[in-house]
């Protein structure tokens, strides 16, 4: 027993200073501490990202690739959802649907609103985005899903809402998995799935989703009465809904 709790414990100690050892997407050393450490401003840098004032910015600062991975990873991310999930069911409680005409309705985004697309971007160290390895990612199904967005998504089902995912997966390579994916991962039950489609190749999140709420409130008749994702491009433009709710992502950034 004791041989066994000593080789354990030198794995540890490997394990451990390999992940020391790693690199950051632009080679620099991860720089890897407990939760709430910041080696130079990296909370002030996630703030700005929040905020929505670091704008076109391609990839974590290399030095603080470990100060996100931590916060993504040891709790305070996943209490920062829940806190956020929990003002979104308080609000969507206040503006209940009042009629039967079943035309309320919420607009929630797909990745890293429901679906946690973290394993991959940790394995890539939250370098530049790839189209090409994030398709091949996402073609796999295996996003998990975030537990504080079901329990939301469940919610807001159950108060009588619509719920319209809209994200700008390609429709035509990613349409089977997503459904696939959302369902295995508690997203059952959801009025619409709505893809970007080849017609909308090419342009801004911003516009993409703005023609789609635009044909929900104008062609449909519905009333978007919230709309949650975890970039503001899923929350600016036409038709935003009566109110929008930001979800945190200092991940990446999409225009």
């Amino acid at each position: 027993m004791v041989a066994l709790g000593l080789r354990r414990l030198t794995l540890l100690v490997v394990v451990a200073l390999l992940v020391l050892d790693e690199q950051a997407a632009d080679g620099a050393p991860w720089q890897f501490w407990p939760p709430g450490g910041d080696p130079g401003c990296c909370l002030s840098w996630r703030v700005m990202v929040e905020a929505n004032n670091a704008k076109n910015w391609r990839a974590v600062p290399a030095r603080c690739v470990g100060y996100v991975w931590a916060y993504m990873a040891w709790g305070q991310y996943g209490r920062d959802v829940s806190a956020a999930a929990d003002e979104i069911a308080a609000y969507a409680a206040s503006q209940a649907p009042a009629g039967q005409d079943g035309l309320d309705a919420w607009v929630m985004d797909v990745d890293d609103t429901c679906l946690s697309n973290l394993p991959y971007y940790q394995a890539k160290q939250f370098g530049p985005y790839d189209p090409a390895a994030f398709k091949a990612w996402a073609s796999r199904g295996i996003c998990p899903g975030i537990p504080p967005m079901v329990g939301l998504f469940r919610t807001l089902k159950a108060g009588g809402f619509r719920v319209f995912l809209l994200t700008g997966r390609d429709e035509e390579a990613l349409s089977a998995s997503t459904a696939a994916n959302l369902a295995a991962a508690g997203f059952a039950g959801y009025d619409r799935l709505i893809m970007r489609s080849a017609g909308y190749r090419g342009q801004s999140s911003v516009v993409f989703k703005s023609a789609v709420r635009r044909r929900l409130v104008e062609e449909e008749g519905y009333r978007i009465r919230g709309n949650v994702g975890d970039q503001w491009s899923d929350l600016q433009g036409d038709y935003a809904g009566d109110r929008v709710f930001k979800v945190p992502n200092p991940m990446y950034f999409v225009p």
